[in-house]
C-alpha cells in the first residue's frame, strides 16, 4: 500500500473542495439568476471539462502552466517557482477539471429555488445578504453536498489530467489512482488491487458520510 500516494491523494482532494465549493456556490447562484445572451457559452465554458478528454484538458493546462504562458509566468513571478510537475499545478489543474461538479449541482439547485421567496424576505426587510444566509442557502444546501461529494470523489479517481501536469513525483504529485497505475505496468496486481480497493473504501466511506449528514439535517429540520 502506498500511504504516501493516497496522502497526496486526499490533501488534494480537501483542498479542490475547499476552494472550489465556495466559488460553485457563487457561480452557480449567479448563473441561475443571470438572464443575458452569452449564457449558454459560460455554461458550454463551465461544462467542457466533462465532455474533454482528460489528456487533452491535461496537455492544453500543462501548456498554460508553462513559464513561457501568461498563467505559468505570473505565478513564476509571484511564487518563484513554476506550475507545471508541482502539488500547486495539480491543484490548480484540478480546479479546472472539477468546475462542473461543484458548479452543475449548485446552479440547479439555485433554479429551483422560487424568485417568490426572495420577493417576501426583500418586502420583510431582509437585505440581499441576509435573503441569501436564511433563505436560499438552506434550500440549495442538498445541491452543495452533491458538489461536495461529486468533487471529492471524482478528485481521487482523476489520472489523466493530473498525469499530464505534475507527473508522478513521489510526495508531491503521485497521487494514488496513478500509483495503480504503476503497480499495474509493473504487473503486481496484488498490490494494485489492495490501492484500488482502499480508494474504492475511501471514495465510498466519505460520500456515505456527506449524504449522511445532509440526509440528517434535512431529518432536524423536518
Amino acid at each position: 500500500m502506498d500511504w504516501t500516494a493516497l496522502s497526496v491523494s486526499l490533501r488534494l482532494a480537501l483542498l479542490t473542495c475547499l476552494l472550489l465549493v465556495p466559488l460553485g456556490v457563487w457561480l452557480g447562484r449567479a448563473l441561475a439568476r443571470a438572464h443575458f445572451r452569452g449564457k449558454p457559452l459560460c455554461e458550454a465554458l463551465v461544462a467542457l471539462p466533462l465532455v474533454l478528454p482528460p489528456t487533452v484538458l491535461g496537455f492544453y493546462l500543462m501548456l498554460s502552466f508553462g513559464r513561457d504562458a501568461p498563467v505559468g509566468a505570473l505565478w513564476q513571478r509571484l511564487t518563484g517557482e513554476g506550475l507545471n510537475f508541482t502539488f500547486s499545478g495539480i491543484l490548480f489543474a484540478s480546479l479546472v477539471a472539477n468546475l462542473p461538479f461543484a458548479v452543475q449541482p449548485i446552479q440547479r439547485a439555485f433554479e429551483s429555488v422560487p424568485p417568490n421567496l426572495r420577493e417576501a424576505a426583500w418586502c420583510s426587510g431582509l437585505s440581499p445578504w441576509q435573503t441569501f444566509l436564511r433563505i436560499e442557502l438552506p434550500l440549495v444546501w442538498p445541491g452543495i453536498i452533491s458538489a461536495l461529494a461529486l468533487t471529492f470523489a471524482h478528485t481521487l479517481g482523476e489520472f489523466g489530467v493530473i498525469l499530464m501536469v505534475g507527473g508522478a513525483i513521489d510526495g508531491e504529485t503521485r497521487t494514488l489512482a496513478i500509483a495503480i497505475y504503476d503497480r499495474v505496468q509493473a504487473f503486481d496486481e496484488r498490490g494494485a488491487g489492495i490501492m484500488s480497493a482502499t480508494l474504492l473504501l475511501v471514495s465510498f466511506v466519505t460520500i456515505g458520510v456527506v449524504y449522511g449528514l445532509a440526509g440528517r439535517r434535512r431529518w432536524r429540520r423536518g
